[in-house]
């Protein structure tokens, strides 16, 4: 499957001349953090230009709306065929989102770079966008069924690793042509190491709470008695807030993007990384939105009151706290001092590498957010595809 994404990631659309778009990327801060997430396939108008970008945008929205309606509330618990229903009304968001975001790129952005400009080769290339991107949602979703890991992420993560060589030897060409510092360079590639570190540090830390069993009889044999605790991560959403909250975050940027020179030019003025106060805004928002969908992915994955049901049910309890409600209250004190400490850090993180990039003016794909999704992905792979092989030996084991 990621063979695939990579082979729709280099042909391009007929009929576009490419060498327009290069420039449009290279002189648009917007359209180059959109480049990005598609793995370079937007600035060479492949198949795949689009990106898993509506899907997760329709996910975020889905997600939100959880919130406000009670019954999309109760479908998201109603076991597998709830899931299944959210899972309709995601694609179908997203194929809406896809028809917008491709029509509003071909007639606005890339209008100058079509070599025809009829309207049955519009929509030829519109179509071409939007059956590609659906294409793309159903490889994440199969990668996510069959595969390991998440497979939305999984296509995030292919496509900014995809861009490693070629930061690699723009930053080799910066050095040798004088353009940079040496010293630069390096401090640049030990700030990499030292986020990758930290980020896999607070990936892997837990809040182990304490449970002891109570002892039963039944018959003539005692049950329980033994002690177990409840793993809760610092970081219990993962990389999912850092994608959420870039998706959200070039939202107004790709809305940007239909609207006409002066809303693109204010957008990339205050939303953009590409000017001062730009930067300024962008990173504060980023930090608050990450802060806030750490918080919103661990009240949906994490539940306490089932955890406290389940507890009591099993006779188990937390030393000191009684069970019921005063339990869920002490697990969700616990849980948002954690998911705050796990978030800020996260966030400071990103933060670094985009101070450093910033000032520095190296430019670099595997910085600050993407570096974030590169490590939080990795880890999440490492973590599924030793599950998998645990699995597997104890199914050669009773096998034999």
């Amino acid at each position: 499957m990621i063979l695939v994404f990579r082979l729709g990631a280099t042909i391009p659309v007929p009929g576009i001349n490419t060498s327009v778009i290069k420039q449009l990327v290279s002189g648009n801060s917007l359209l180059s953090l959109y480049n990005l997430f598609t793995g370079g396939a937007f600035s060479q108008f492949t198949l795949f230009a689009l990106g898993i970008g509506p899907y997760i945008t329709a996910s975020i929205i889905i997600q939100l709306l959880t919130i406000g309606f009670e019954s999309l509330a109760e479908l998201q618990k109603s076991g597998e065929e709830g899931k299944k229903k959210m899972s309709q009304y995601t694609k179908y968001t997203a194929l809406g989102l896809a028809i917008l975001q491709a029509t509003g790129i071909t007639l606005g952005v890339i209008r100058s770079a079509l070599v025809d400009s009829s309207w049955f080769f519009i929509l030829t290339v519109i179509v071409t966008l939007v059956s590609a991107s659906m294409l793309l949602m159903w490889i994440g979703d199969k990668i996510t069924e069959k595969g390991i890991g998440n497979g939305s992420s999984v296509i995030i993560f292919i496509g900014i690793v995809s861009r490693i060589p070629t930061d690699a030897i723009a930053i080799t060409n910066q050095v040798t042509s004088k353009q940079i510092a040496p010293w630069m360079a390096i401090v640049v590639v030990a700030v990499v190491l030292i986020t990758m570190v930290g980020v896999t540090y607070i990936q892997e830390a837990t809040r182990k709470i304490p449970v002891q069993y109570a002892k039963r009889v039944v018959g003539r044999k005692m049950y329980g008695g033994q002690s177990s605790h409840i793993p809760m991560k610092v970081n219990q959403s993962g990389v999912i807030p850092i994608i959420f909250a870039s998706s959200f975050l070039a939202f107004p940027q790709t809305l940007a993007l239909f609207m006409g020179t002066k809303v693109q030019n204010f957008v990339q003025q205050y939303l953009s990384v590409s000017t001062e106060p730009g930067f300024w805004i962008y990173r504060s928002l980023e930090v608050v939105l990450i802060v806030a969908f750490s918080y919103f992915y661990t009240a949906v994955s994490f539940n306490t009151e089932d955890i406290s049901k389940n507890m009591k049910n099993n006779g188990g309890f937390i030393p000191g706290i009684r069970p019921g409600q005063p339990t869920i209250a002490y697990l969700n004190r616990i849980l948002s001092r954690i998911t705050l400490a796990g978030a800020t850090f996260l966030a400071i993180i990103a933060l670094i590498p985009a101070f450093m990039t910033h000032y520095m003016k190296i430019q670099m794909s595997l910085a600050g957010t993407s570096l974030l999704i590169v490590v939080g992905v990795a880890l999440e792979l490492k973590r599924q595809l030793e599950s998998n092989l645990v699995m597997r030996s104890y199914q050669g084991f009773l096998n034999k």
